[in-house]
């Protein structure tokens, strides 16, 4: 039996399930999970390709493989096996229940690992097509969510294939290949130490500057994975002059509004960091450069709320730290009058119904910022 055969017989499955509870519910039978929409198990799965943000990977289970399975199937089909399942009695949708899952254990599914292996060898084949290229990324993309699957690509050298596909022609596979890369990073001291001895950072630092605007997100995704509360990543983010790199993205108004965001929440990171890990490490002398600290206040200005509040948070942290001078930030980055106009519009913003409460939010870390700033310059 082909894959994609067996992909529709996990979909009824799972929509056979969900009946049976729908039906279970409304007859005051026994109580089994709400049954919901087929597009609901479409949209609630988090697993359509090109959406991966928070998905969930691998077949460790059945109910992976069912989620899995919902995520990749057509809605419309979805639909239709849904109101077939609807005409059935409770006794021949369990009947059908049974059947499937009896077929799906003798359908000896592929583990993570497996599936891992040959994502891989596809990206090891030269002469693999650029389509091919793309779903084997995808497929990875998926599969190093869970940590140990991502421990695992790194043991097997499965990274450094991955890392290589950084410096590809095509922007598509260079930004999947990074995307993989963060994902598998994430929170993850071995891999993250993994990527930096294969000297991934670099490379990712350099395709922030990408022309691409989804290459540069990812790419800049993946450097916040890689030296998130990983001392040496960071040591090696400077050296590389990554700060630059966070300078020129926040200080250029053309770029795309999500890559200034992602550049000062990192900033606010690694002084969250700093100001958390004193002992372990001096203050950098980036929270100390003019440039770079006018590159933040400038953002506070900047039209856009969610922008805004990021970089309030990031200025707030700056100012906790023992090398910030008040009276660079009020003479030179402009920080005083900054606060002010920003006060200004966000009244503007406040009478607009739709952004009020968001606008008053950040309003009153505003207020915040500008009382600590206050008492820094000895004024209160």
């Amino acid at each position: 039996m082909n894959f994609f055969r067996c992909l529709t017989l996990l979909v009824v499955m799972a929509l056979v399930s969900g009946t049976i509870a729908e039906k279970a519910n409304s007859s005051g039978g026994m109580v089994w999970a709400t049954a919901r929409d087929e597009a609901e198990l479409v949209e609630d799965s988090g697993l359509v390709i090109g959406e991966q943000d928070q998905i969930d990977g691998g077949f460790s289970s059945l109910d992976g493989m069912l989620h899995w399975a919902i995520g990749h199937s057509d809605p419309a089909t979805l639909k239709e096996a849904a109101k077939d399942a609807q005409k059935m009695s409770i006794d021949e949708l369990q009947k059908r229940q049974v059947e499937l899952k009896e077929l799906v254990e003798k359908l000896n599914m592929p583990s993570d690992g497996k599936l891992m292996k040959i994502a891989v060898s596809d990206l090891n084949n030269a002469s693999l097509s650029l389509e091919d290229r793309h779903r084997a990324l995808h497929e990875l993309l998926i599969l190093v969510e869970p940590i140990d699957n991502a421990n695992d690509l790194s043991k097997s050298g499965g990274l450094k294939v991955v890392a290589g596909e950084l410096n590809h022609p095509d922007s598509e596979v260079r930004k999947l290949a990074a995307w993989v890369i963060g994902k598998a990073s994430q929170n993850n001291p071995f891999v993250q130490a993994q990527v930096l001895e294969l000297g991934a950072l670099t490379t990712l630092i350099k395709m922030v500057n990408s022309s691409s605007t989804e290459e540069a997100v990812k790419a800049l995704f993946a450097v916040s994975a890689l030296i998130r509360n990983n001392i040496a990543g960071q040591d090696m983010f400077y050296a590389s002059r990554g700060y630059i790199m966070l300078q020129d993205v926040m200080s250029n108004g053309s770029l795309d509004i999500k890559l200034r965001r992602k550049a000062v929440f990192l900033v606010g990171d690694l002084a969250e960091f700093q100001l958390q890990n004193t002992d372990q490490k001096a203050e950098l002398p980036i929270f100390s450069d003019r440039l770079f600290l006018k590159s933040v206040v400038d953002l506070i200005v900047v039209l856009d709320l969610d922008l805004q509040e990021k970089a309030l948070t990031t200025i707030n942290t700056l100012l906790q730290l023992k090398s910030i001078e008040p009276l660079i930030l009020r003479d030179f980055c402009g920080l005083q009058g900054a606060l002010q106009r920003m006060k200004l519009q966000l009244k503007e913003s406040m009478e607009d119904e739709d952004k009020r409460d968001y606008a008053a939010d950040v309003e009153t870390l505003r207020g915040e910022v500008e009382l600590i700033f206050r008492k820094k310059l000895g004024l209160l």
